[in-house]
């Protein structure tokens, strides 16, 4: 099927078929010095720039939407924004041995879509994902894990485009983590939604995004918290 919210992604997620430009793993965002010590348990944001807020002043980027809505709600938890433009699945696993440094208690996982605007292999990228979780749980044994479903463009083909959506529901399972089904639901084909460029969202739209995490972020924190005592 190919509803307007799906062929609206190739106007939110590319911008002529072209995939966002990659960076060095050396130039993604680094830990601040004192977040090992730290006392409140960290929440990882590992993702695109998407994540990274592109455009936008990092206090309009979805995760700190999250972190204002985590004290609101008399969370204690500190949100890290690890996003950063280009990011592929491959440069994430890159990165997140330098990123686990600090206490991670929560693992949220925006990857994949530039995977697919390259057209990558969905299994390298399915690898990818899973070494991501399992080096994190490896670190962290009782890390919860958060992924965020994409969906991709439909000129890449409707097998690709089907196994691409399927991928995140079915890590999801594979790993008992939490699902958030749609990272773009409600923001994905709205022109009013994103900006200029066509590619990535404007605050407006990052707050529909926060939205869509809370809903399925709120309540594995507060479980963690009740588990705290």
């Amino acid at each position: 099927m190919r509803s307007p919210l799906w062929l609206g992604l190739v106007g939110v997620l590319a911008c002529g078929g072209r995939a966002e430009p990659a960076r060095e793993p050396e130039q993604a965002a680094e830990v601040p010095a004192d977040a090992v010590e730290a006392a409140a348990p960290v929440v990882l944001f590992l993702g695109t720039s998407l994540t990274a807020g592109l455009g936008l002043s990092e206090s309009e980027a979805y995760p700190a939407l999250v972190q204002r809505k985590v004290d609101s709600a008399g969370l204690r938890f500190r949100v890290v924004n690890a996003g950063e433009s280009g990011g592929t699945s491959a440069g994430g696993l890159r990165r997140i041995d330098w990123l686990l440094r600090q206490p991670v208690r929560v693992l949220v996982l925006e990857l994949g879509a530039n995977d697919a605007l390259r057209g990558q292999d969905l299994d390298a990228t399915r690898r990818n994902l899973q070494e991501i979780i399992d080096r994190t749980r490896m670190a962290y044994p009782e890390a919860d894990i958060v992924i965020a479903g994409m969906q991709a463009p439909p000129n890449l083909g409707d097998r690709y485009t089907a196994e691409f959506r399927a991928m995140f529901p079915d890590l999801a399972r594979r790993t008992r983590a939490a699902l958030i089904p749609f990272l773009l639901e409600g923001v994905a084909a709205v022109p009013s939604l994103n900006q200029g460029d066509g590619i990535h969202p404007t605050a407006e739209g990052q707050r529909i995004m926060a939205d869509n995490v809370w809903k399925v972020l709120e309540p594995v924190l507060r479980e963690i918290q009740r588990r705290r005592g």
